[in-house]
């Protein structure tokens, strides 16, 4: 049995589910992959507790559930200690990095928690789109230095395995045309919208199920499904066409859906046709590619054309493998909190 100890910052949606996720699936893990996986250390916004002999999961969750923090945990927490601190002085084999985006704010403290992970030698797995955006060569370079792994498939659509579905199975193709509509609620807000609910009570539906961010402007202006193609062309594309020059947000030309006519998306419905914010990165005849997004009606014939308001997928156009579509159907945040634990078994087991 060979013991995992696990760093756990931000215990949000995806973060607090993930302990759910080990507390359930513990006994398996230890069946089927021989890891007696466990959480050492665990930060919030308010502050950190650490425990080598390991953290109680079900402790933690209870706390978060009730509106505390982990800083209270009993004799291993401390208020105002900060997640970046506790990295930096705990020991752990792998940092679980699910803290709030926050592009905005340099991408913190996302992107110090990972820096310093992985300058200590520690594995990092992260759905946290923010540092992989400002600085994927970076990490890359970093992690590659100090022989430690760097994960994110979580950064891209979900619980969709995107990132495993190229790097494992489309091995030797060229990829002509990526198709992609790896941001959730807007679809779920066009839908309700062609419903003929109102732009308010749309909002306030979507924060109810916990799919808006407090931000509404990230999801809806495209920003998320910008930088979603972001890491997904840098991860699969760059490689592949053997170019120095990494994608940008500024790269991505991009049109969210606040402009849009509640009578066009009803429209389109009348027509059999279904909105999606799509964002595509299209091959150019001199290798790069063009990257874009922005809504589309999309016939039922197209592999996106029917994906449901809880539903993300993606379409890979190659040369030798045809075209491959891949759709997750996502009611809750949980096949995101699980791709955390694809990452980790994969580095792992």
């Amino acid at each position: 049995m060979r013991r995992v100890r696990c760093l756990s910052v931000g215990l949000g949606n995806l973060g607090s589910r993930f302990c759910g996720l080990l507390l359930e699936k513990g006994p398996l893990l230890r069946d089927r992959y021989g890891l007696d996986i466990g959480l050492v250390g665990a930060a919030d916004s308010r502050g950190a507790a650490y425990c080598e002999a390991g953290l109680d999961l079900a402790q933690v969750m209870r706390l978060k559930q009730s509106g505390d923090t982990v800083a209270r945990y009993p004799d291993a927490g401390r208020l105002g200690w900060r997640a970046a601190e506790m990295v930096a002085t705990c020991d752990a084999d792998l940092l679980l990095e699910a803290s709030p985006v926050n592009l905005n704010a340099g991408a913190e403290p996302g992107l110090t928690c990972v820096r310093t992970a992985l300058r200590r030698g520690i594995h990092v797995v992260t759905p946290n789109k923010g540092p992989i955006v400002l600085a994927y060569r970076e990490l890359h370079d970093l992690a590659a230095e100090q022989g430690v792994e760097l994960r994110y498939d979580g950064a891209v659509a979900g619980g969709l395995p995107a990132l495993y579905l190229v790097r494992r199975d489309l091995r030797g193709a060229r990829i002509h045309r990526i198709e992609a509509v790896p941001n959730l609620v807007t679809g779920y807000v066009m839908d309700l919208l062609a419903d003929g609910v109102a732009w308010e009570e749309t909002l306030a539906r979507a924060h109810q199920e916990g799919v808006l961010e407090e931000d509404p402007s990230w999801d809806l202006e495209g920003w998320d499904a910008a930088a979603k193609l972001v890491i997904l062309v840098n991860s699969v594309l760059d490689a592949r066409a053997g170019r120095q020059h990494l994608v940008q947000l500024e790269d991505v030309a991009r049109t969210g859906i606040t402009g849009l006519e509640p009578e066009t998306l009803r429209s389109a419905r009348a027509q059999g046709m279904r909105y999606r914010l799509l964002a595509k990165a299209e091959c150019r005849a001199d290798g790069s590619y063009r990257l874009s997004v922005l809504p589309e009606p999309l016939l039922p014939e197209h592999p996106l054309g029917r994906l449901g308001r809880k539903q993300m997928g993606v379409v890979f156009s190659t040369d030798i493998y045809g075209t491959i579509a891949a759709i997750i159907d996502e009611p809750d945040p949980m096949p995101s909190a699980a791709s955390m634990l694809r990452d980790l078994l994969d580095i792992m087991a």
